[in-house]
């Protein structure tokens, strides 16, 4: 492949990861948003990362894994805990990560 095709798919994926990160930050810098639009932002990032993380919790070779084999499972539910409990992102990874390892080393 011709480099020049590689760096312009290289600008490209660039420039389409920042911009749609970018344009709003532009676009409502030195706004004020109304309090009912800031308090239904702060829901988007649980969300995401729920909805990216719910197959790979719940579902193994393409089916639902409520078994008790069922490793991120039992590490989800006391990072779940964690998460409600402190409402911060670093010490519920942590426990996640610690529930995986300990598992793993002795099970």
């Amino acid at each position: 492949m011709d480099e020049s095709i590689i760096l312009l798919t290289i600008f490209g994926m660039a420039l389409v990861t920042y911009l749609p990160r970018a344009l709003p930050l532009f676009a409502l810098s030195g706004k004020k948003l109304p309090k009912w639009m800031v308090s239904w932002l702060r829901y988007i990032p649980p969300a995401v990362l729920a909805a990216m993380l719910f197959p790979t919790i719940l579902f193994q070779e393409e089916k639902i894994n409520l078994s008790l084999d069922n490793l991120y499972l039992w590490a989800a539910i006391p990072t779940l805990i964690a998460a409600v409990l402190t409402k911060k992102l670093f010490i519920p990874v942590i426990i996640g990560m610690l529930v995986v390892i300990l598992a793993r080393l002795f099970i």
